[in-house]
């Protein structure tokens, strides 16, 4: 089969190295994909948002399967209009994407269905959510209510901080039309940890869990990022917390989305605080996690391609998802001064060094190919990912591997995975 993948980051590059495993699989093309991923498909200079063209060259190339890996698409429609056009997708339509689109929407879901999540109050006036902030506990959060890359997420711990930051969400739109509408939360405290998972409207099968480092620098300091590094599994998530969640969050948000006549197939990423009363829900992603997607695909043994089948064909049932009994960590290395200002176009060497090396991998996230070779081309610019027989192992593996690439500007936290030392 003819598989098309959208997107052009890391996680689509963990998608398509997945895919590519799969015997079902004869050709993969990627819209519009990075250098990396340009090794093992046909990459086509289509934009994720280019919902036409993609519907087009989708039936030029008479593709059998789509698999959209981003949020802006999904939340877009781009499900929709493929499965108008009669081509199987994989994803939530877009009245189920909203999952991830609107945080105001997520948040009162879990309140109407009793999902345990933060208090809060949801606010599309900038003078009413100043008046409730004042009457608040610190810290306190503000989340703008639309996509922001992941960066939209504000922890102020004074009022001063938290009326800039009504500021720069609600007025002065820092993230664009997100900030149209913002959540305002109850600080939780806790270990954060990931749980992906594939639905298909009714069942949900969760994969192994995972834990990413969300700040710029060292010691979680520094701007919230994209993703600088992350590792699976998590061992902050026990039996305890998976009977839980079993038992009040995952199929529980399955039903509350059917129930809501907004039926979910897909990937539902669970973003989860493990607090001093339980687990709690901190956001929901419609999609697979980056960098997640790095460190859980690689110890996934089930052909991706059939749990996407049974996803769409509402079959999940009959799948047992199925991961190597082990752990694996990535490291981001970036360009130095991402999130904020940085320099594309530097040549990446040693990237070879990972041929033929069991266990390791380079996901290309910011990266395109030129006459010179790959060069950088993106704040978040590879994820060096290596597995190993524990935490520890694969922690020491993967920043090991980071020696082995090298670009002008590269930057790296050197503490992805630490917690692992005080589990």
């Amino acid at each position: 089969m003819k598989v098309l993948i959208v997107g052009s980051g890391g996680r689509e590059h963990a998608i398509a190295t997945s895919v590519a495993k799969s015997e079902k699989v004869s050709q993969i093309y990627c819209a519009p994909g990075n250098g990396g991923i340009s090794q093992i498909a046909e990459c086509v200079p289509i934009g994720a948002m280019e919902f036409e063209k993609l519907v087009d060259f989708a039936k030029e190339k008479t593709i059998d399967l789509v698999i959209v890996g981003m949020d802006d698409p999904l939340v877009g429609g781009l499900v929709d209009q493929m499965e108008e056009a009669g081509i199987r997708t994989f994803g939530p339509r877009k009245n189920a994407a909203i999952l991830e689109g609107s945080k105001a929407f997520s948040k009162d879901l879990m309140k109407k269905y009793n999902i345990p999540t933060a208090a809060y109050e949801n606010f599309d006036d900038a003078d009413a959510a100043i008046e409730y902030i004042k009457k608040g506990k610190f810290p306190i959060v503000l989340k703008a209510d639309g996509l922001a890359l992941g960066k939209g997420v504000l922890i102020c711990n004074t009022l001063e901080e938290a009326l800039d930051g009504v500021k720069s969400i609600m007025l002065d739109k820092q993230f664009g039309a997100a900030g149209s509408r913002m959540v305002v939360e109850e600080f939780m405290t806790g270990r954060e940890v990931s749980v992906l998972s594939f639905v298909d409207g009714k069942t949900i099968k969760t994969m192994t869990s995972a834990q990413d480092h969300k700040r710029a620098k060292d010691g979680d300091q520094g701007l919230n990022t994209g993703g600088m590094g992350t590792f699976s599994p998590s061992p902050f998530y026990t039996e305890e917390v998976d009977d839980f969640c079993k038992k009040y969050v995952y199929q529980a948000t399955v039903d509350a989305m059917r129930q809501e006549g907004r039926e979910f197939k897909g990937i539902i990423f669970f973003g989860l605080m493990l607090t001093p009363n339980g687990p709690r829900v901190l956001e929901y992603n419609a999609r697979f996690g980056d960098p997640e997607a790095q460190v859980v695909l690689p110890r996934m043994k089930n052909d991706i391609i059939e749990v996407m089948e049974a996803c769409i064909d509402g079959t999940l049932d009959q799948i047992e998802l199925d991961f190597e009994d082990n752990a694996a960590v990535c490291v981001v290395l970036a360009s130095d001064g991402y999130p904020l200002a940085y320099e594309k176009g530097k040549l990446i060497t040693g990237l070879d060094a990972f041929e033929g090396k069991d266990g390791y991998y380079c996901f290309h996230a910011g990266t395109k190919v030129t006459q010179e070779g790959i060069v950088t081309n993106g704040g978040r610019v590879l994820g060096i990912t290596a597995k190993g027989n524990n935490l520890k192992e694969a922690r020491a593996n993967a920043y090991e591997a980071t020696k082995w690439v090298n670009f002008d500007n590269k930057y790296m936290r050197n503490d992805i995975g630490k917690a692992i030392d005080e589990a």
